[in-house]
């Protein structure tokens, strides 16, 4: 899927996204650390993961790498027997965060994390405040992010992306069958 220059200037995105994938991702936003990021989310939900954004602003860059992320995973979450739920708790090192998430058709982060005073490889750390709405506006996701514990930037935004691929992880897999 390739998302244009549309009338507001934004990058040029493509995305692959394969749900039953291995975890492998080929991942360049023009931000080093949401790269990493999205290395980290890629892994843990076993998505195989293709995702480009051409040169631009950062901030449109970040929020086009949102979106496109969440229109390349807008169909397996709402496919036949999709769950189109998840939840996770994944932590790392002293950092702790649940991330729970709903493919309701609503586009809505509600989180406790701020970060508008934090700085996270030269930029401020809360460019990912950008791309978590972009991926609820690109997937229709209604998405709850609670820090429970984590004082380490790097860290907490490690546990956020974690326990992301995995509640997508869940909200992709299909149900099991009433038998």
């Amino acid at each position: 899927m390739a998302a244009g220059r549309a009338e507001d200037e934004r990058p040029t995105s493509s995305v692959r996204v394969d749900v039953l994938g291995h975890g492998e991702a080929n991942v360049v936003t023009g931000l080093p650390v949401l790269d990493h990021l999205l290395t980290l989310l890629a892994e843990h939900a076993a998505f195989d993961l293709a995702l480009e954004v051409a040169p631009g602003d950062l901030l449109s860059e970040v929020a086009s790498a949102g979106r496109t992320l969440g229109e390349g995973l807008a169909g397996p979450l709402r496919a036949g027997r999709a769950r189109r739920h998840g939840s996770a708790v994944v932590p790392a090192d002293e950092a702790l965060a649940h991330v729970a998430l709903e493919a309701s058709g609503r586009p809505r982060v509600v989180s406790n994390v701020d970060f508008t005073a934090a700085r996270l490889g030269g930029v401020g750390a809360d460019v990912v405040a950008r791309f978590l709405h972009g991926l609820a506006e690109g997937a229709g996701l209604t998405l709850h992010v609670r820090l429970i514990e984590g004082q380490d930037t790097q860290h907490v935004l490690e546990t956020i992306f974690k326990g992301l691929g995995v509640a997508l992880a869940q909200a992709t897999r299909p149900r099991p069958r009433k038998g």
